[in-house]
């Protein structure tokens, strides 16, 4: 017998090790994020829009097809963190963009 820690799994009802119990919550915690065609978003995807948006607080609109570059998940299957020039701290509706 290894010294392997051992934890009891409530769903299975059954004893797993430590590692696999582990692996299990990363794949529950995944949070698929798609884009307005239902393509699937990740960390460092780039991104067009599919419509004008008026960004509050900036003063300013993004015109439909702008690049987004690198966008970051955010946890939140409906929002995706990213960058524009002169805007800080966008977060832009994963209903409004396509995946490039």
């Amino acid at each position: 017998m290894s010294d392997e820690d051992y934890v009891y799994d409530e769903a299975s009802g059954e004893w797993i090790s430590a590692a696999d119990a582990a692996a299990r919550a990363g794949v529950a915690d995944a949070v698929e994020v798609r884009d307005a065609v239902g393509n699937l978003l990740a960390d460092g995807d780039q991104v067009t829009l599919i419509k004008d948006l008026v960004v509050k607080g900036a003063g300013q609109t993004l015109k439909r097809g702008a690049l987004i570059k690198s966008i970051r998940l955010t946890g939140d299957p409906q929002e995706i963190d990213c960058r524009y020039e002169g805007i800080k701290g966008l977060v832009l509706r994963a209903e409004f963009v396509k995946k490039r």
